[in-house]
């Protein structure tokens, strides 16, 4: 039978099941989890689809949460209202927090999870989570309807078996699951992640509602058995002596726990050898992968042949859990055939007797340009259909979490006939994320990095509670308490700092004494403890000893009282920045304006914004094609045009009239 006549007998099939819900979340990864979370926490009757109740937020690649800018990300999640965070700090085995040599805008957290607990501890909040209901099936059509104005409405959603399920709204979250297929060497197989099935038969109905499809890759390394690893030759990765959690939520001493170490090793010109010798058996290189890979996480292959005059890469060897002797290779995912994987890896230091319990392999997959959707991830021509993670092109657990927070209360607010939300890029990462997703063209897998953020200094991972946690209050999904928690946090750390502006200490021989046993300059005059904290030697802890007054407080407010008063005139410099943005961020351009009517645009300026039609001054400038010149002319435009033309449309999608 041919996949065609596969389609339409799933779109034929009737099962007799019909039931009425509020919002359909279609897979349930990391995206998946989240935006189902946020809808039954808002009070709506939801049900997740999965192929696979086991693989319920599933690691596929590496069992770890966070990393570089990855870490801000799963704090927005968390001061949200998200889970993640939550999960992470029940399941995690080693936590460290990096780049702790620089500033606070580039701290992140980093945990390496028990791969299985992860899964488990995740699924036991979703069955427990009222409201909530979790199917295992795949869905193979969207339901829809016409409406008037030329847009489509979805209904729901049907399952291969045929049942129906009716729905206000629709969040799709397929992962690297639609029409999936692995490949290892010449070995190919039609399935997703870990051998688990794809689902074969969305993708036409998506294509049917016009939405364009992309072909995207990813990979990850073999699974090494631990007993066959010679770990005396590598170089043994520790965790913090003292962790911080990843919730706001999390009280710190309950992750404070004996830790298991990771090891790091390199590839080395022999390595290199053997994958030059037999990159025309990698499927990469033979042409037989037709998706895009991510340029920030690219194979072994791809590393030996672009950074060809480097010696060697690092190796991170990295248990998959307590439970198994599974250990992961981390910096070597490949698609190479399973000879070739055996005996690249046995040249790597540690690894030269080493067992692979799971071969390396690509993974190809449907997704979708996310450009047809708007900043609240609803898609532009489609009501009630919203969409997140790694089927908007985008790679990573962290980032799939982060639209599926925003994709489900979306979708629980499009439900409750409410305004939508969007953050903005310079309200956190989660805005720049999807600013740079549904704005940008991007022909590869979208990974976050701190240096796509303008504002990082203000949007860091320490003090995102501060920055959208009453926005988290405000949907639903952050409870009174914590939220008065919230108040009574950023009090405490307002009257700290002004204590310590307050608080003159004089230049007595305790105060010098002090100074120079820290090799600090002796005062000449007296000063305030805030100039005593700005000198790049001393900090907030240091100075207790001169501090005789000081309030006993919580570590997290003791360090945004320091962050704040170190960094002030820099912060000050940014919040202008800031100002600015907001100024050309708040000026929108009204849904039905017609470009061809707009004077002495160019011509690919014109043909952009009719691709984007941006929801805003601000996101038309971030747009590749369209110049500053470009964007004064529509602002001239914009003053003349008529606003009554416009109709209730706009605050259906969340935007401002």
């Amino acid at each position: 039978m041919s996949e065609l006549q596969q389609n339409k007998k799933c779109s034929d099939k009737v099962s007799g099941i019909r039931e009425t819900v509020d919002v359909c979340v279609v897979g349930a990864g990391h995206a998946g989890c989240e935006a189902a979370l946020a809808c039954a926490r808002m009070g709506l009757e939801t049900v997740i689809f999965t192929v696979s109740v086991d693989s319920i937020a599933l690691m596929p690649c590496n069992p770890n949460v966070g990393g570089s800018s990855k870490g801000h990300l799963v704090r927005e999640v968390d001061a949200l209202g998200g889970e993640m965070g939550k999960n992470i700090d029940k399941t995690f085995i080693q936590s460290k927090m990096l780049n702790t040599s620089k500033g606070p805008a580039v701290h992140s957290l980093r945990a390496q999870a028990d791969k299985a607990d992860y899964t488990r501890e995740m699924r036991r909040v979703l069955e427990n989570q009222e409201h909530l209901t979790i199917k295992q099936a795949e869905i193979c059509e969207l339901l829809w309807e016409d409406e008037e104005d030329g847009k489509k409405k979805i209904t729901g959603v049907k399952t291969f078996t045929g049942a129906v399920y009716e729905a206000k709204a629709v969040v799709l979250c397929t992962g690297t699951y639609l029409k999936a297929r692995c490949l290892c060497g010449e070995a190919i197989t039609q399935t997703g992640p870990n051998g688990l099935m794809a689902a074969n038969h969305l993708t036409d109905s998506l294509i049917n509602l016009g939405i364009e499809i992309r072909r995207f890759k990813t990979g990850t390394p073999a699974r090494m058995d631990k007993r066959s690893i010679d770990f005396s030759k590598m170089e043994e990765q520790f965790g913090d002596e003292r962790v911080v959690p990843f919730s706001f939520s999390t009280d710190p001493e309950t992750v404070q726990k004996e830790q298991i170490s990771c090891w790091l090793t390199y590839t080395n010109e022999r390595t290199h050898e053997i994958i030059r010798a037999n990159l025309d058996r990698s499927p990469i290189y033979a042409g037989v992968i037709e998706g895009t890979g991510p340029r920030y996480c690219p194979s072994i292959e791809d590393k030996v042949v672009k950074f060809a005059d480097k010696e060697r890469h690092q190796v991170f060897i990295e248990p998959e859990g307590l439970h198994t002797n599974e250990m992961y290779v981390g910096g070597m995912s490949s698609s190479l055939p399973e000879d070739v994987q055996l005996a690249m890896y046995r040249t790597v230091p540690g690894l030269e007797h080493c067992k692979i319990v799971r071969n390396a392999y690509a993974i190809e997959y449907d997704c979708i340009n996310p450009n047809q959707l708007y900043p609240t991830l609803a898609f532009k021509n489609i009501d009630g259909l919203f969409a997140a993670g790694q089927f908007n092109g985008s790679s990573g657990y962290e980032e799939a979490a982060a639209q599926g927070i925003i994709a489900g209360i979306n979708a629980g607010r499009f439900v409750q006939q409410k305004e939508q939300i969007t953050i903005d890029r310079s309200q956190g990462y989660i805005g720049v994320l999807i600013d740079d997703l549904v704005t940008k063209e991007n022909f590869e897998p979208y990974r976050m990095m701190t240096s796509r953020a303008e504002y990082r200094l203000l949007l860091r991972q320490d003090n995102a509670d501060l920055r959208l946690r009453r926005i988290g209050y405000e949907v639903g999904l952050v409870t009174k308490e914590q939220y008065e928690d919230l108040l009574d946090k950023e009090e405490k750390i307002q009257k700290e700092i002004e204590r310590l502006h307050n608080t003159k200490i004089g230049a007595n021989k305790k105060i010098q004494d002090f100074l120079e046993g820290h090799g600090s300059a002796p005062l000449k005059t007296a000063v305030s403890l805030a100039e005593i904290i700005c000198r790049p030697e001393l900090n907030y802890e240091l100075i207790a000893e001169i501090d005789p007054e000081r309030p006993p407080l919580r570590y997290d407010i003791a360090e945004q009282a320091e962050i704040n008063i170190k960094y002030d005139g820099y912060i000050k410099r940014q919040l202008k920045q800031v100002e600015q943005f907001k100024k050309i961020e708040k000026k929108k351009i009204p849904k039905l304006i017609d470009y061809d009517d707009v004077p002495s645009l160019r011509i690919e300026a014109r043909q952009k914004l009719k691709k984007y039609r941006p929801v805003s001054v601000g996101q038309a400038s971030r747009i590749s094609g369209v110049s500053p010149a470009d964007i004064s002319v529509l602002l001239i435009y914009l003053e003349s045009y008529d606003y009554s033309r416009e109709n209730s449309e706009n605050s259906k999608n969340g935007i401002e009239e």
